[in-house]
């Protein structure tokens, strides 16, 4: 039998050949269908966005880290983070990843508790830099319905704000370090703790869909991928029902 292409031959554990003993040896074949399984390599990363972070205050930015506004979670924040370490503690986790930021170190760290397991930081997985709106000024701008905010989601691109980071080296660095886990992790399951701009950017680029149609996650909700190679299979958007 001639070997199938790669891309086909993923697909065959997914089905099977079977006849019932009672049925004649001339059967024709029938081919079930089964549930999605990771391909022989393959990571699985589990994208938590963080807890909701502390409010912005006018006039009060946030602490910077590089440049990148830094709040602390807010209490409700504190309690989700609680909820995702409930929801994911009996689940297998090879390795739990944050970024350079505190609002992802805390929200992981009721699940890295549970599990025994110290975070690795990632820092490309940070949220998008926005340029002159950081600190937390972007929230103000939405609340003051800045003519410019509405620019943003008609552009679907960031960058739209003074001196943000541009939207090519944004999918760049973040799909790199999500190649870079997939290649330390091969038929591996991580957690990955995020930030909403992220996870909106990398199913964006997984999928090929316009470039905000996966913007709006909720605060500590749940997404997945599989990373096979070169392609990402998008397997889970905004699951949140641990918060509930």
């Amino acid at each position: 039998m001639a070997k199938l292409p790669a891309r086909l031959d993923r697909l065959a554990p997914m089905t099977e050949t079977a006849t019932s003993p009672s049925e004649p040896s001339d059967a024709p074949a029938a081919h079930r269908q089964h549930r999605f399984s990771p391909p022989a390599g393959a990571t699985t990363i589990v994208l938590v966005r963080h807890g909701e972070s502390a409010p912005a205050v006018p006039g009060q930015p946030f602490p910077l880290v590089e440049g990148h506004g830094d709040p602390a979670l807010h209490p409700e924040g504190e309690r989700q983070a609680q909820l995702v370490a409930d929801r994911l503690q009996h689940e297998r986790v090879d390795a739990i990843y944050v970024t350079t930021l505190q609002r992802t170190h805390q929200t992981a760290a009721p699940l890295a508790a549970k599990l025994g397991i110290t975070p690795i930081i990632e820092r490309d997985l940070r949220e998008v830099f926005l340029g002159d709106w950081e600190g937390g000024l972007i929230r103000v701008k939405a609340a003051a319905q800045d003519p410019l905010f509405a620019q943003i989601f008609e552009q679907q691109r960031w960058d739209v704000i003074p001196n943000a980071e541009p939207a090519e080296a944004f999918e760049t660095r973040l799909l790199a370090a999500i190649h870079r886990i997939a290649a330390a992790h091969p038929d591996g399951r991580v957690i990955a703790v995020v930030h909403g701009g992220v996870i909106g950017q990398i199913l964006a680029s997984a999928s090929g869909s316009r470039g905000f149609a996966f913007e709006g996650s909720d605060n500590a909700s749940i997404s997945e991928i599989v990373v096979d190679g070169s392609r990402i299979i998008v397997r889970r958007f905004n699951d949140n029902t641990h918060l509930h």
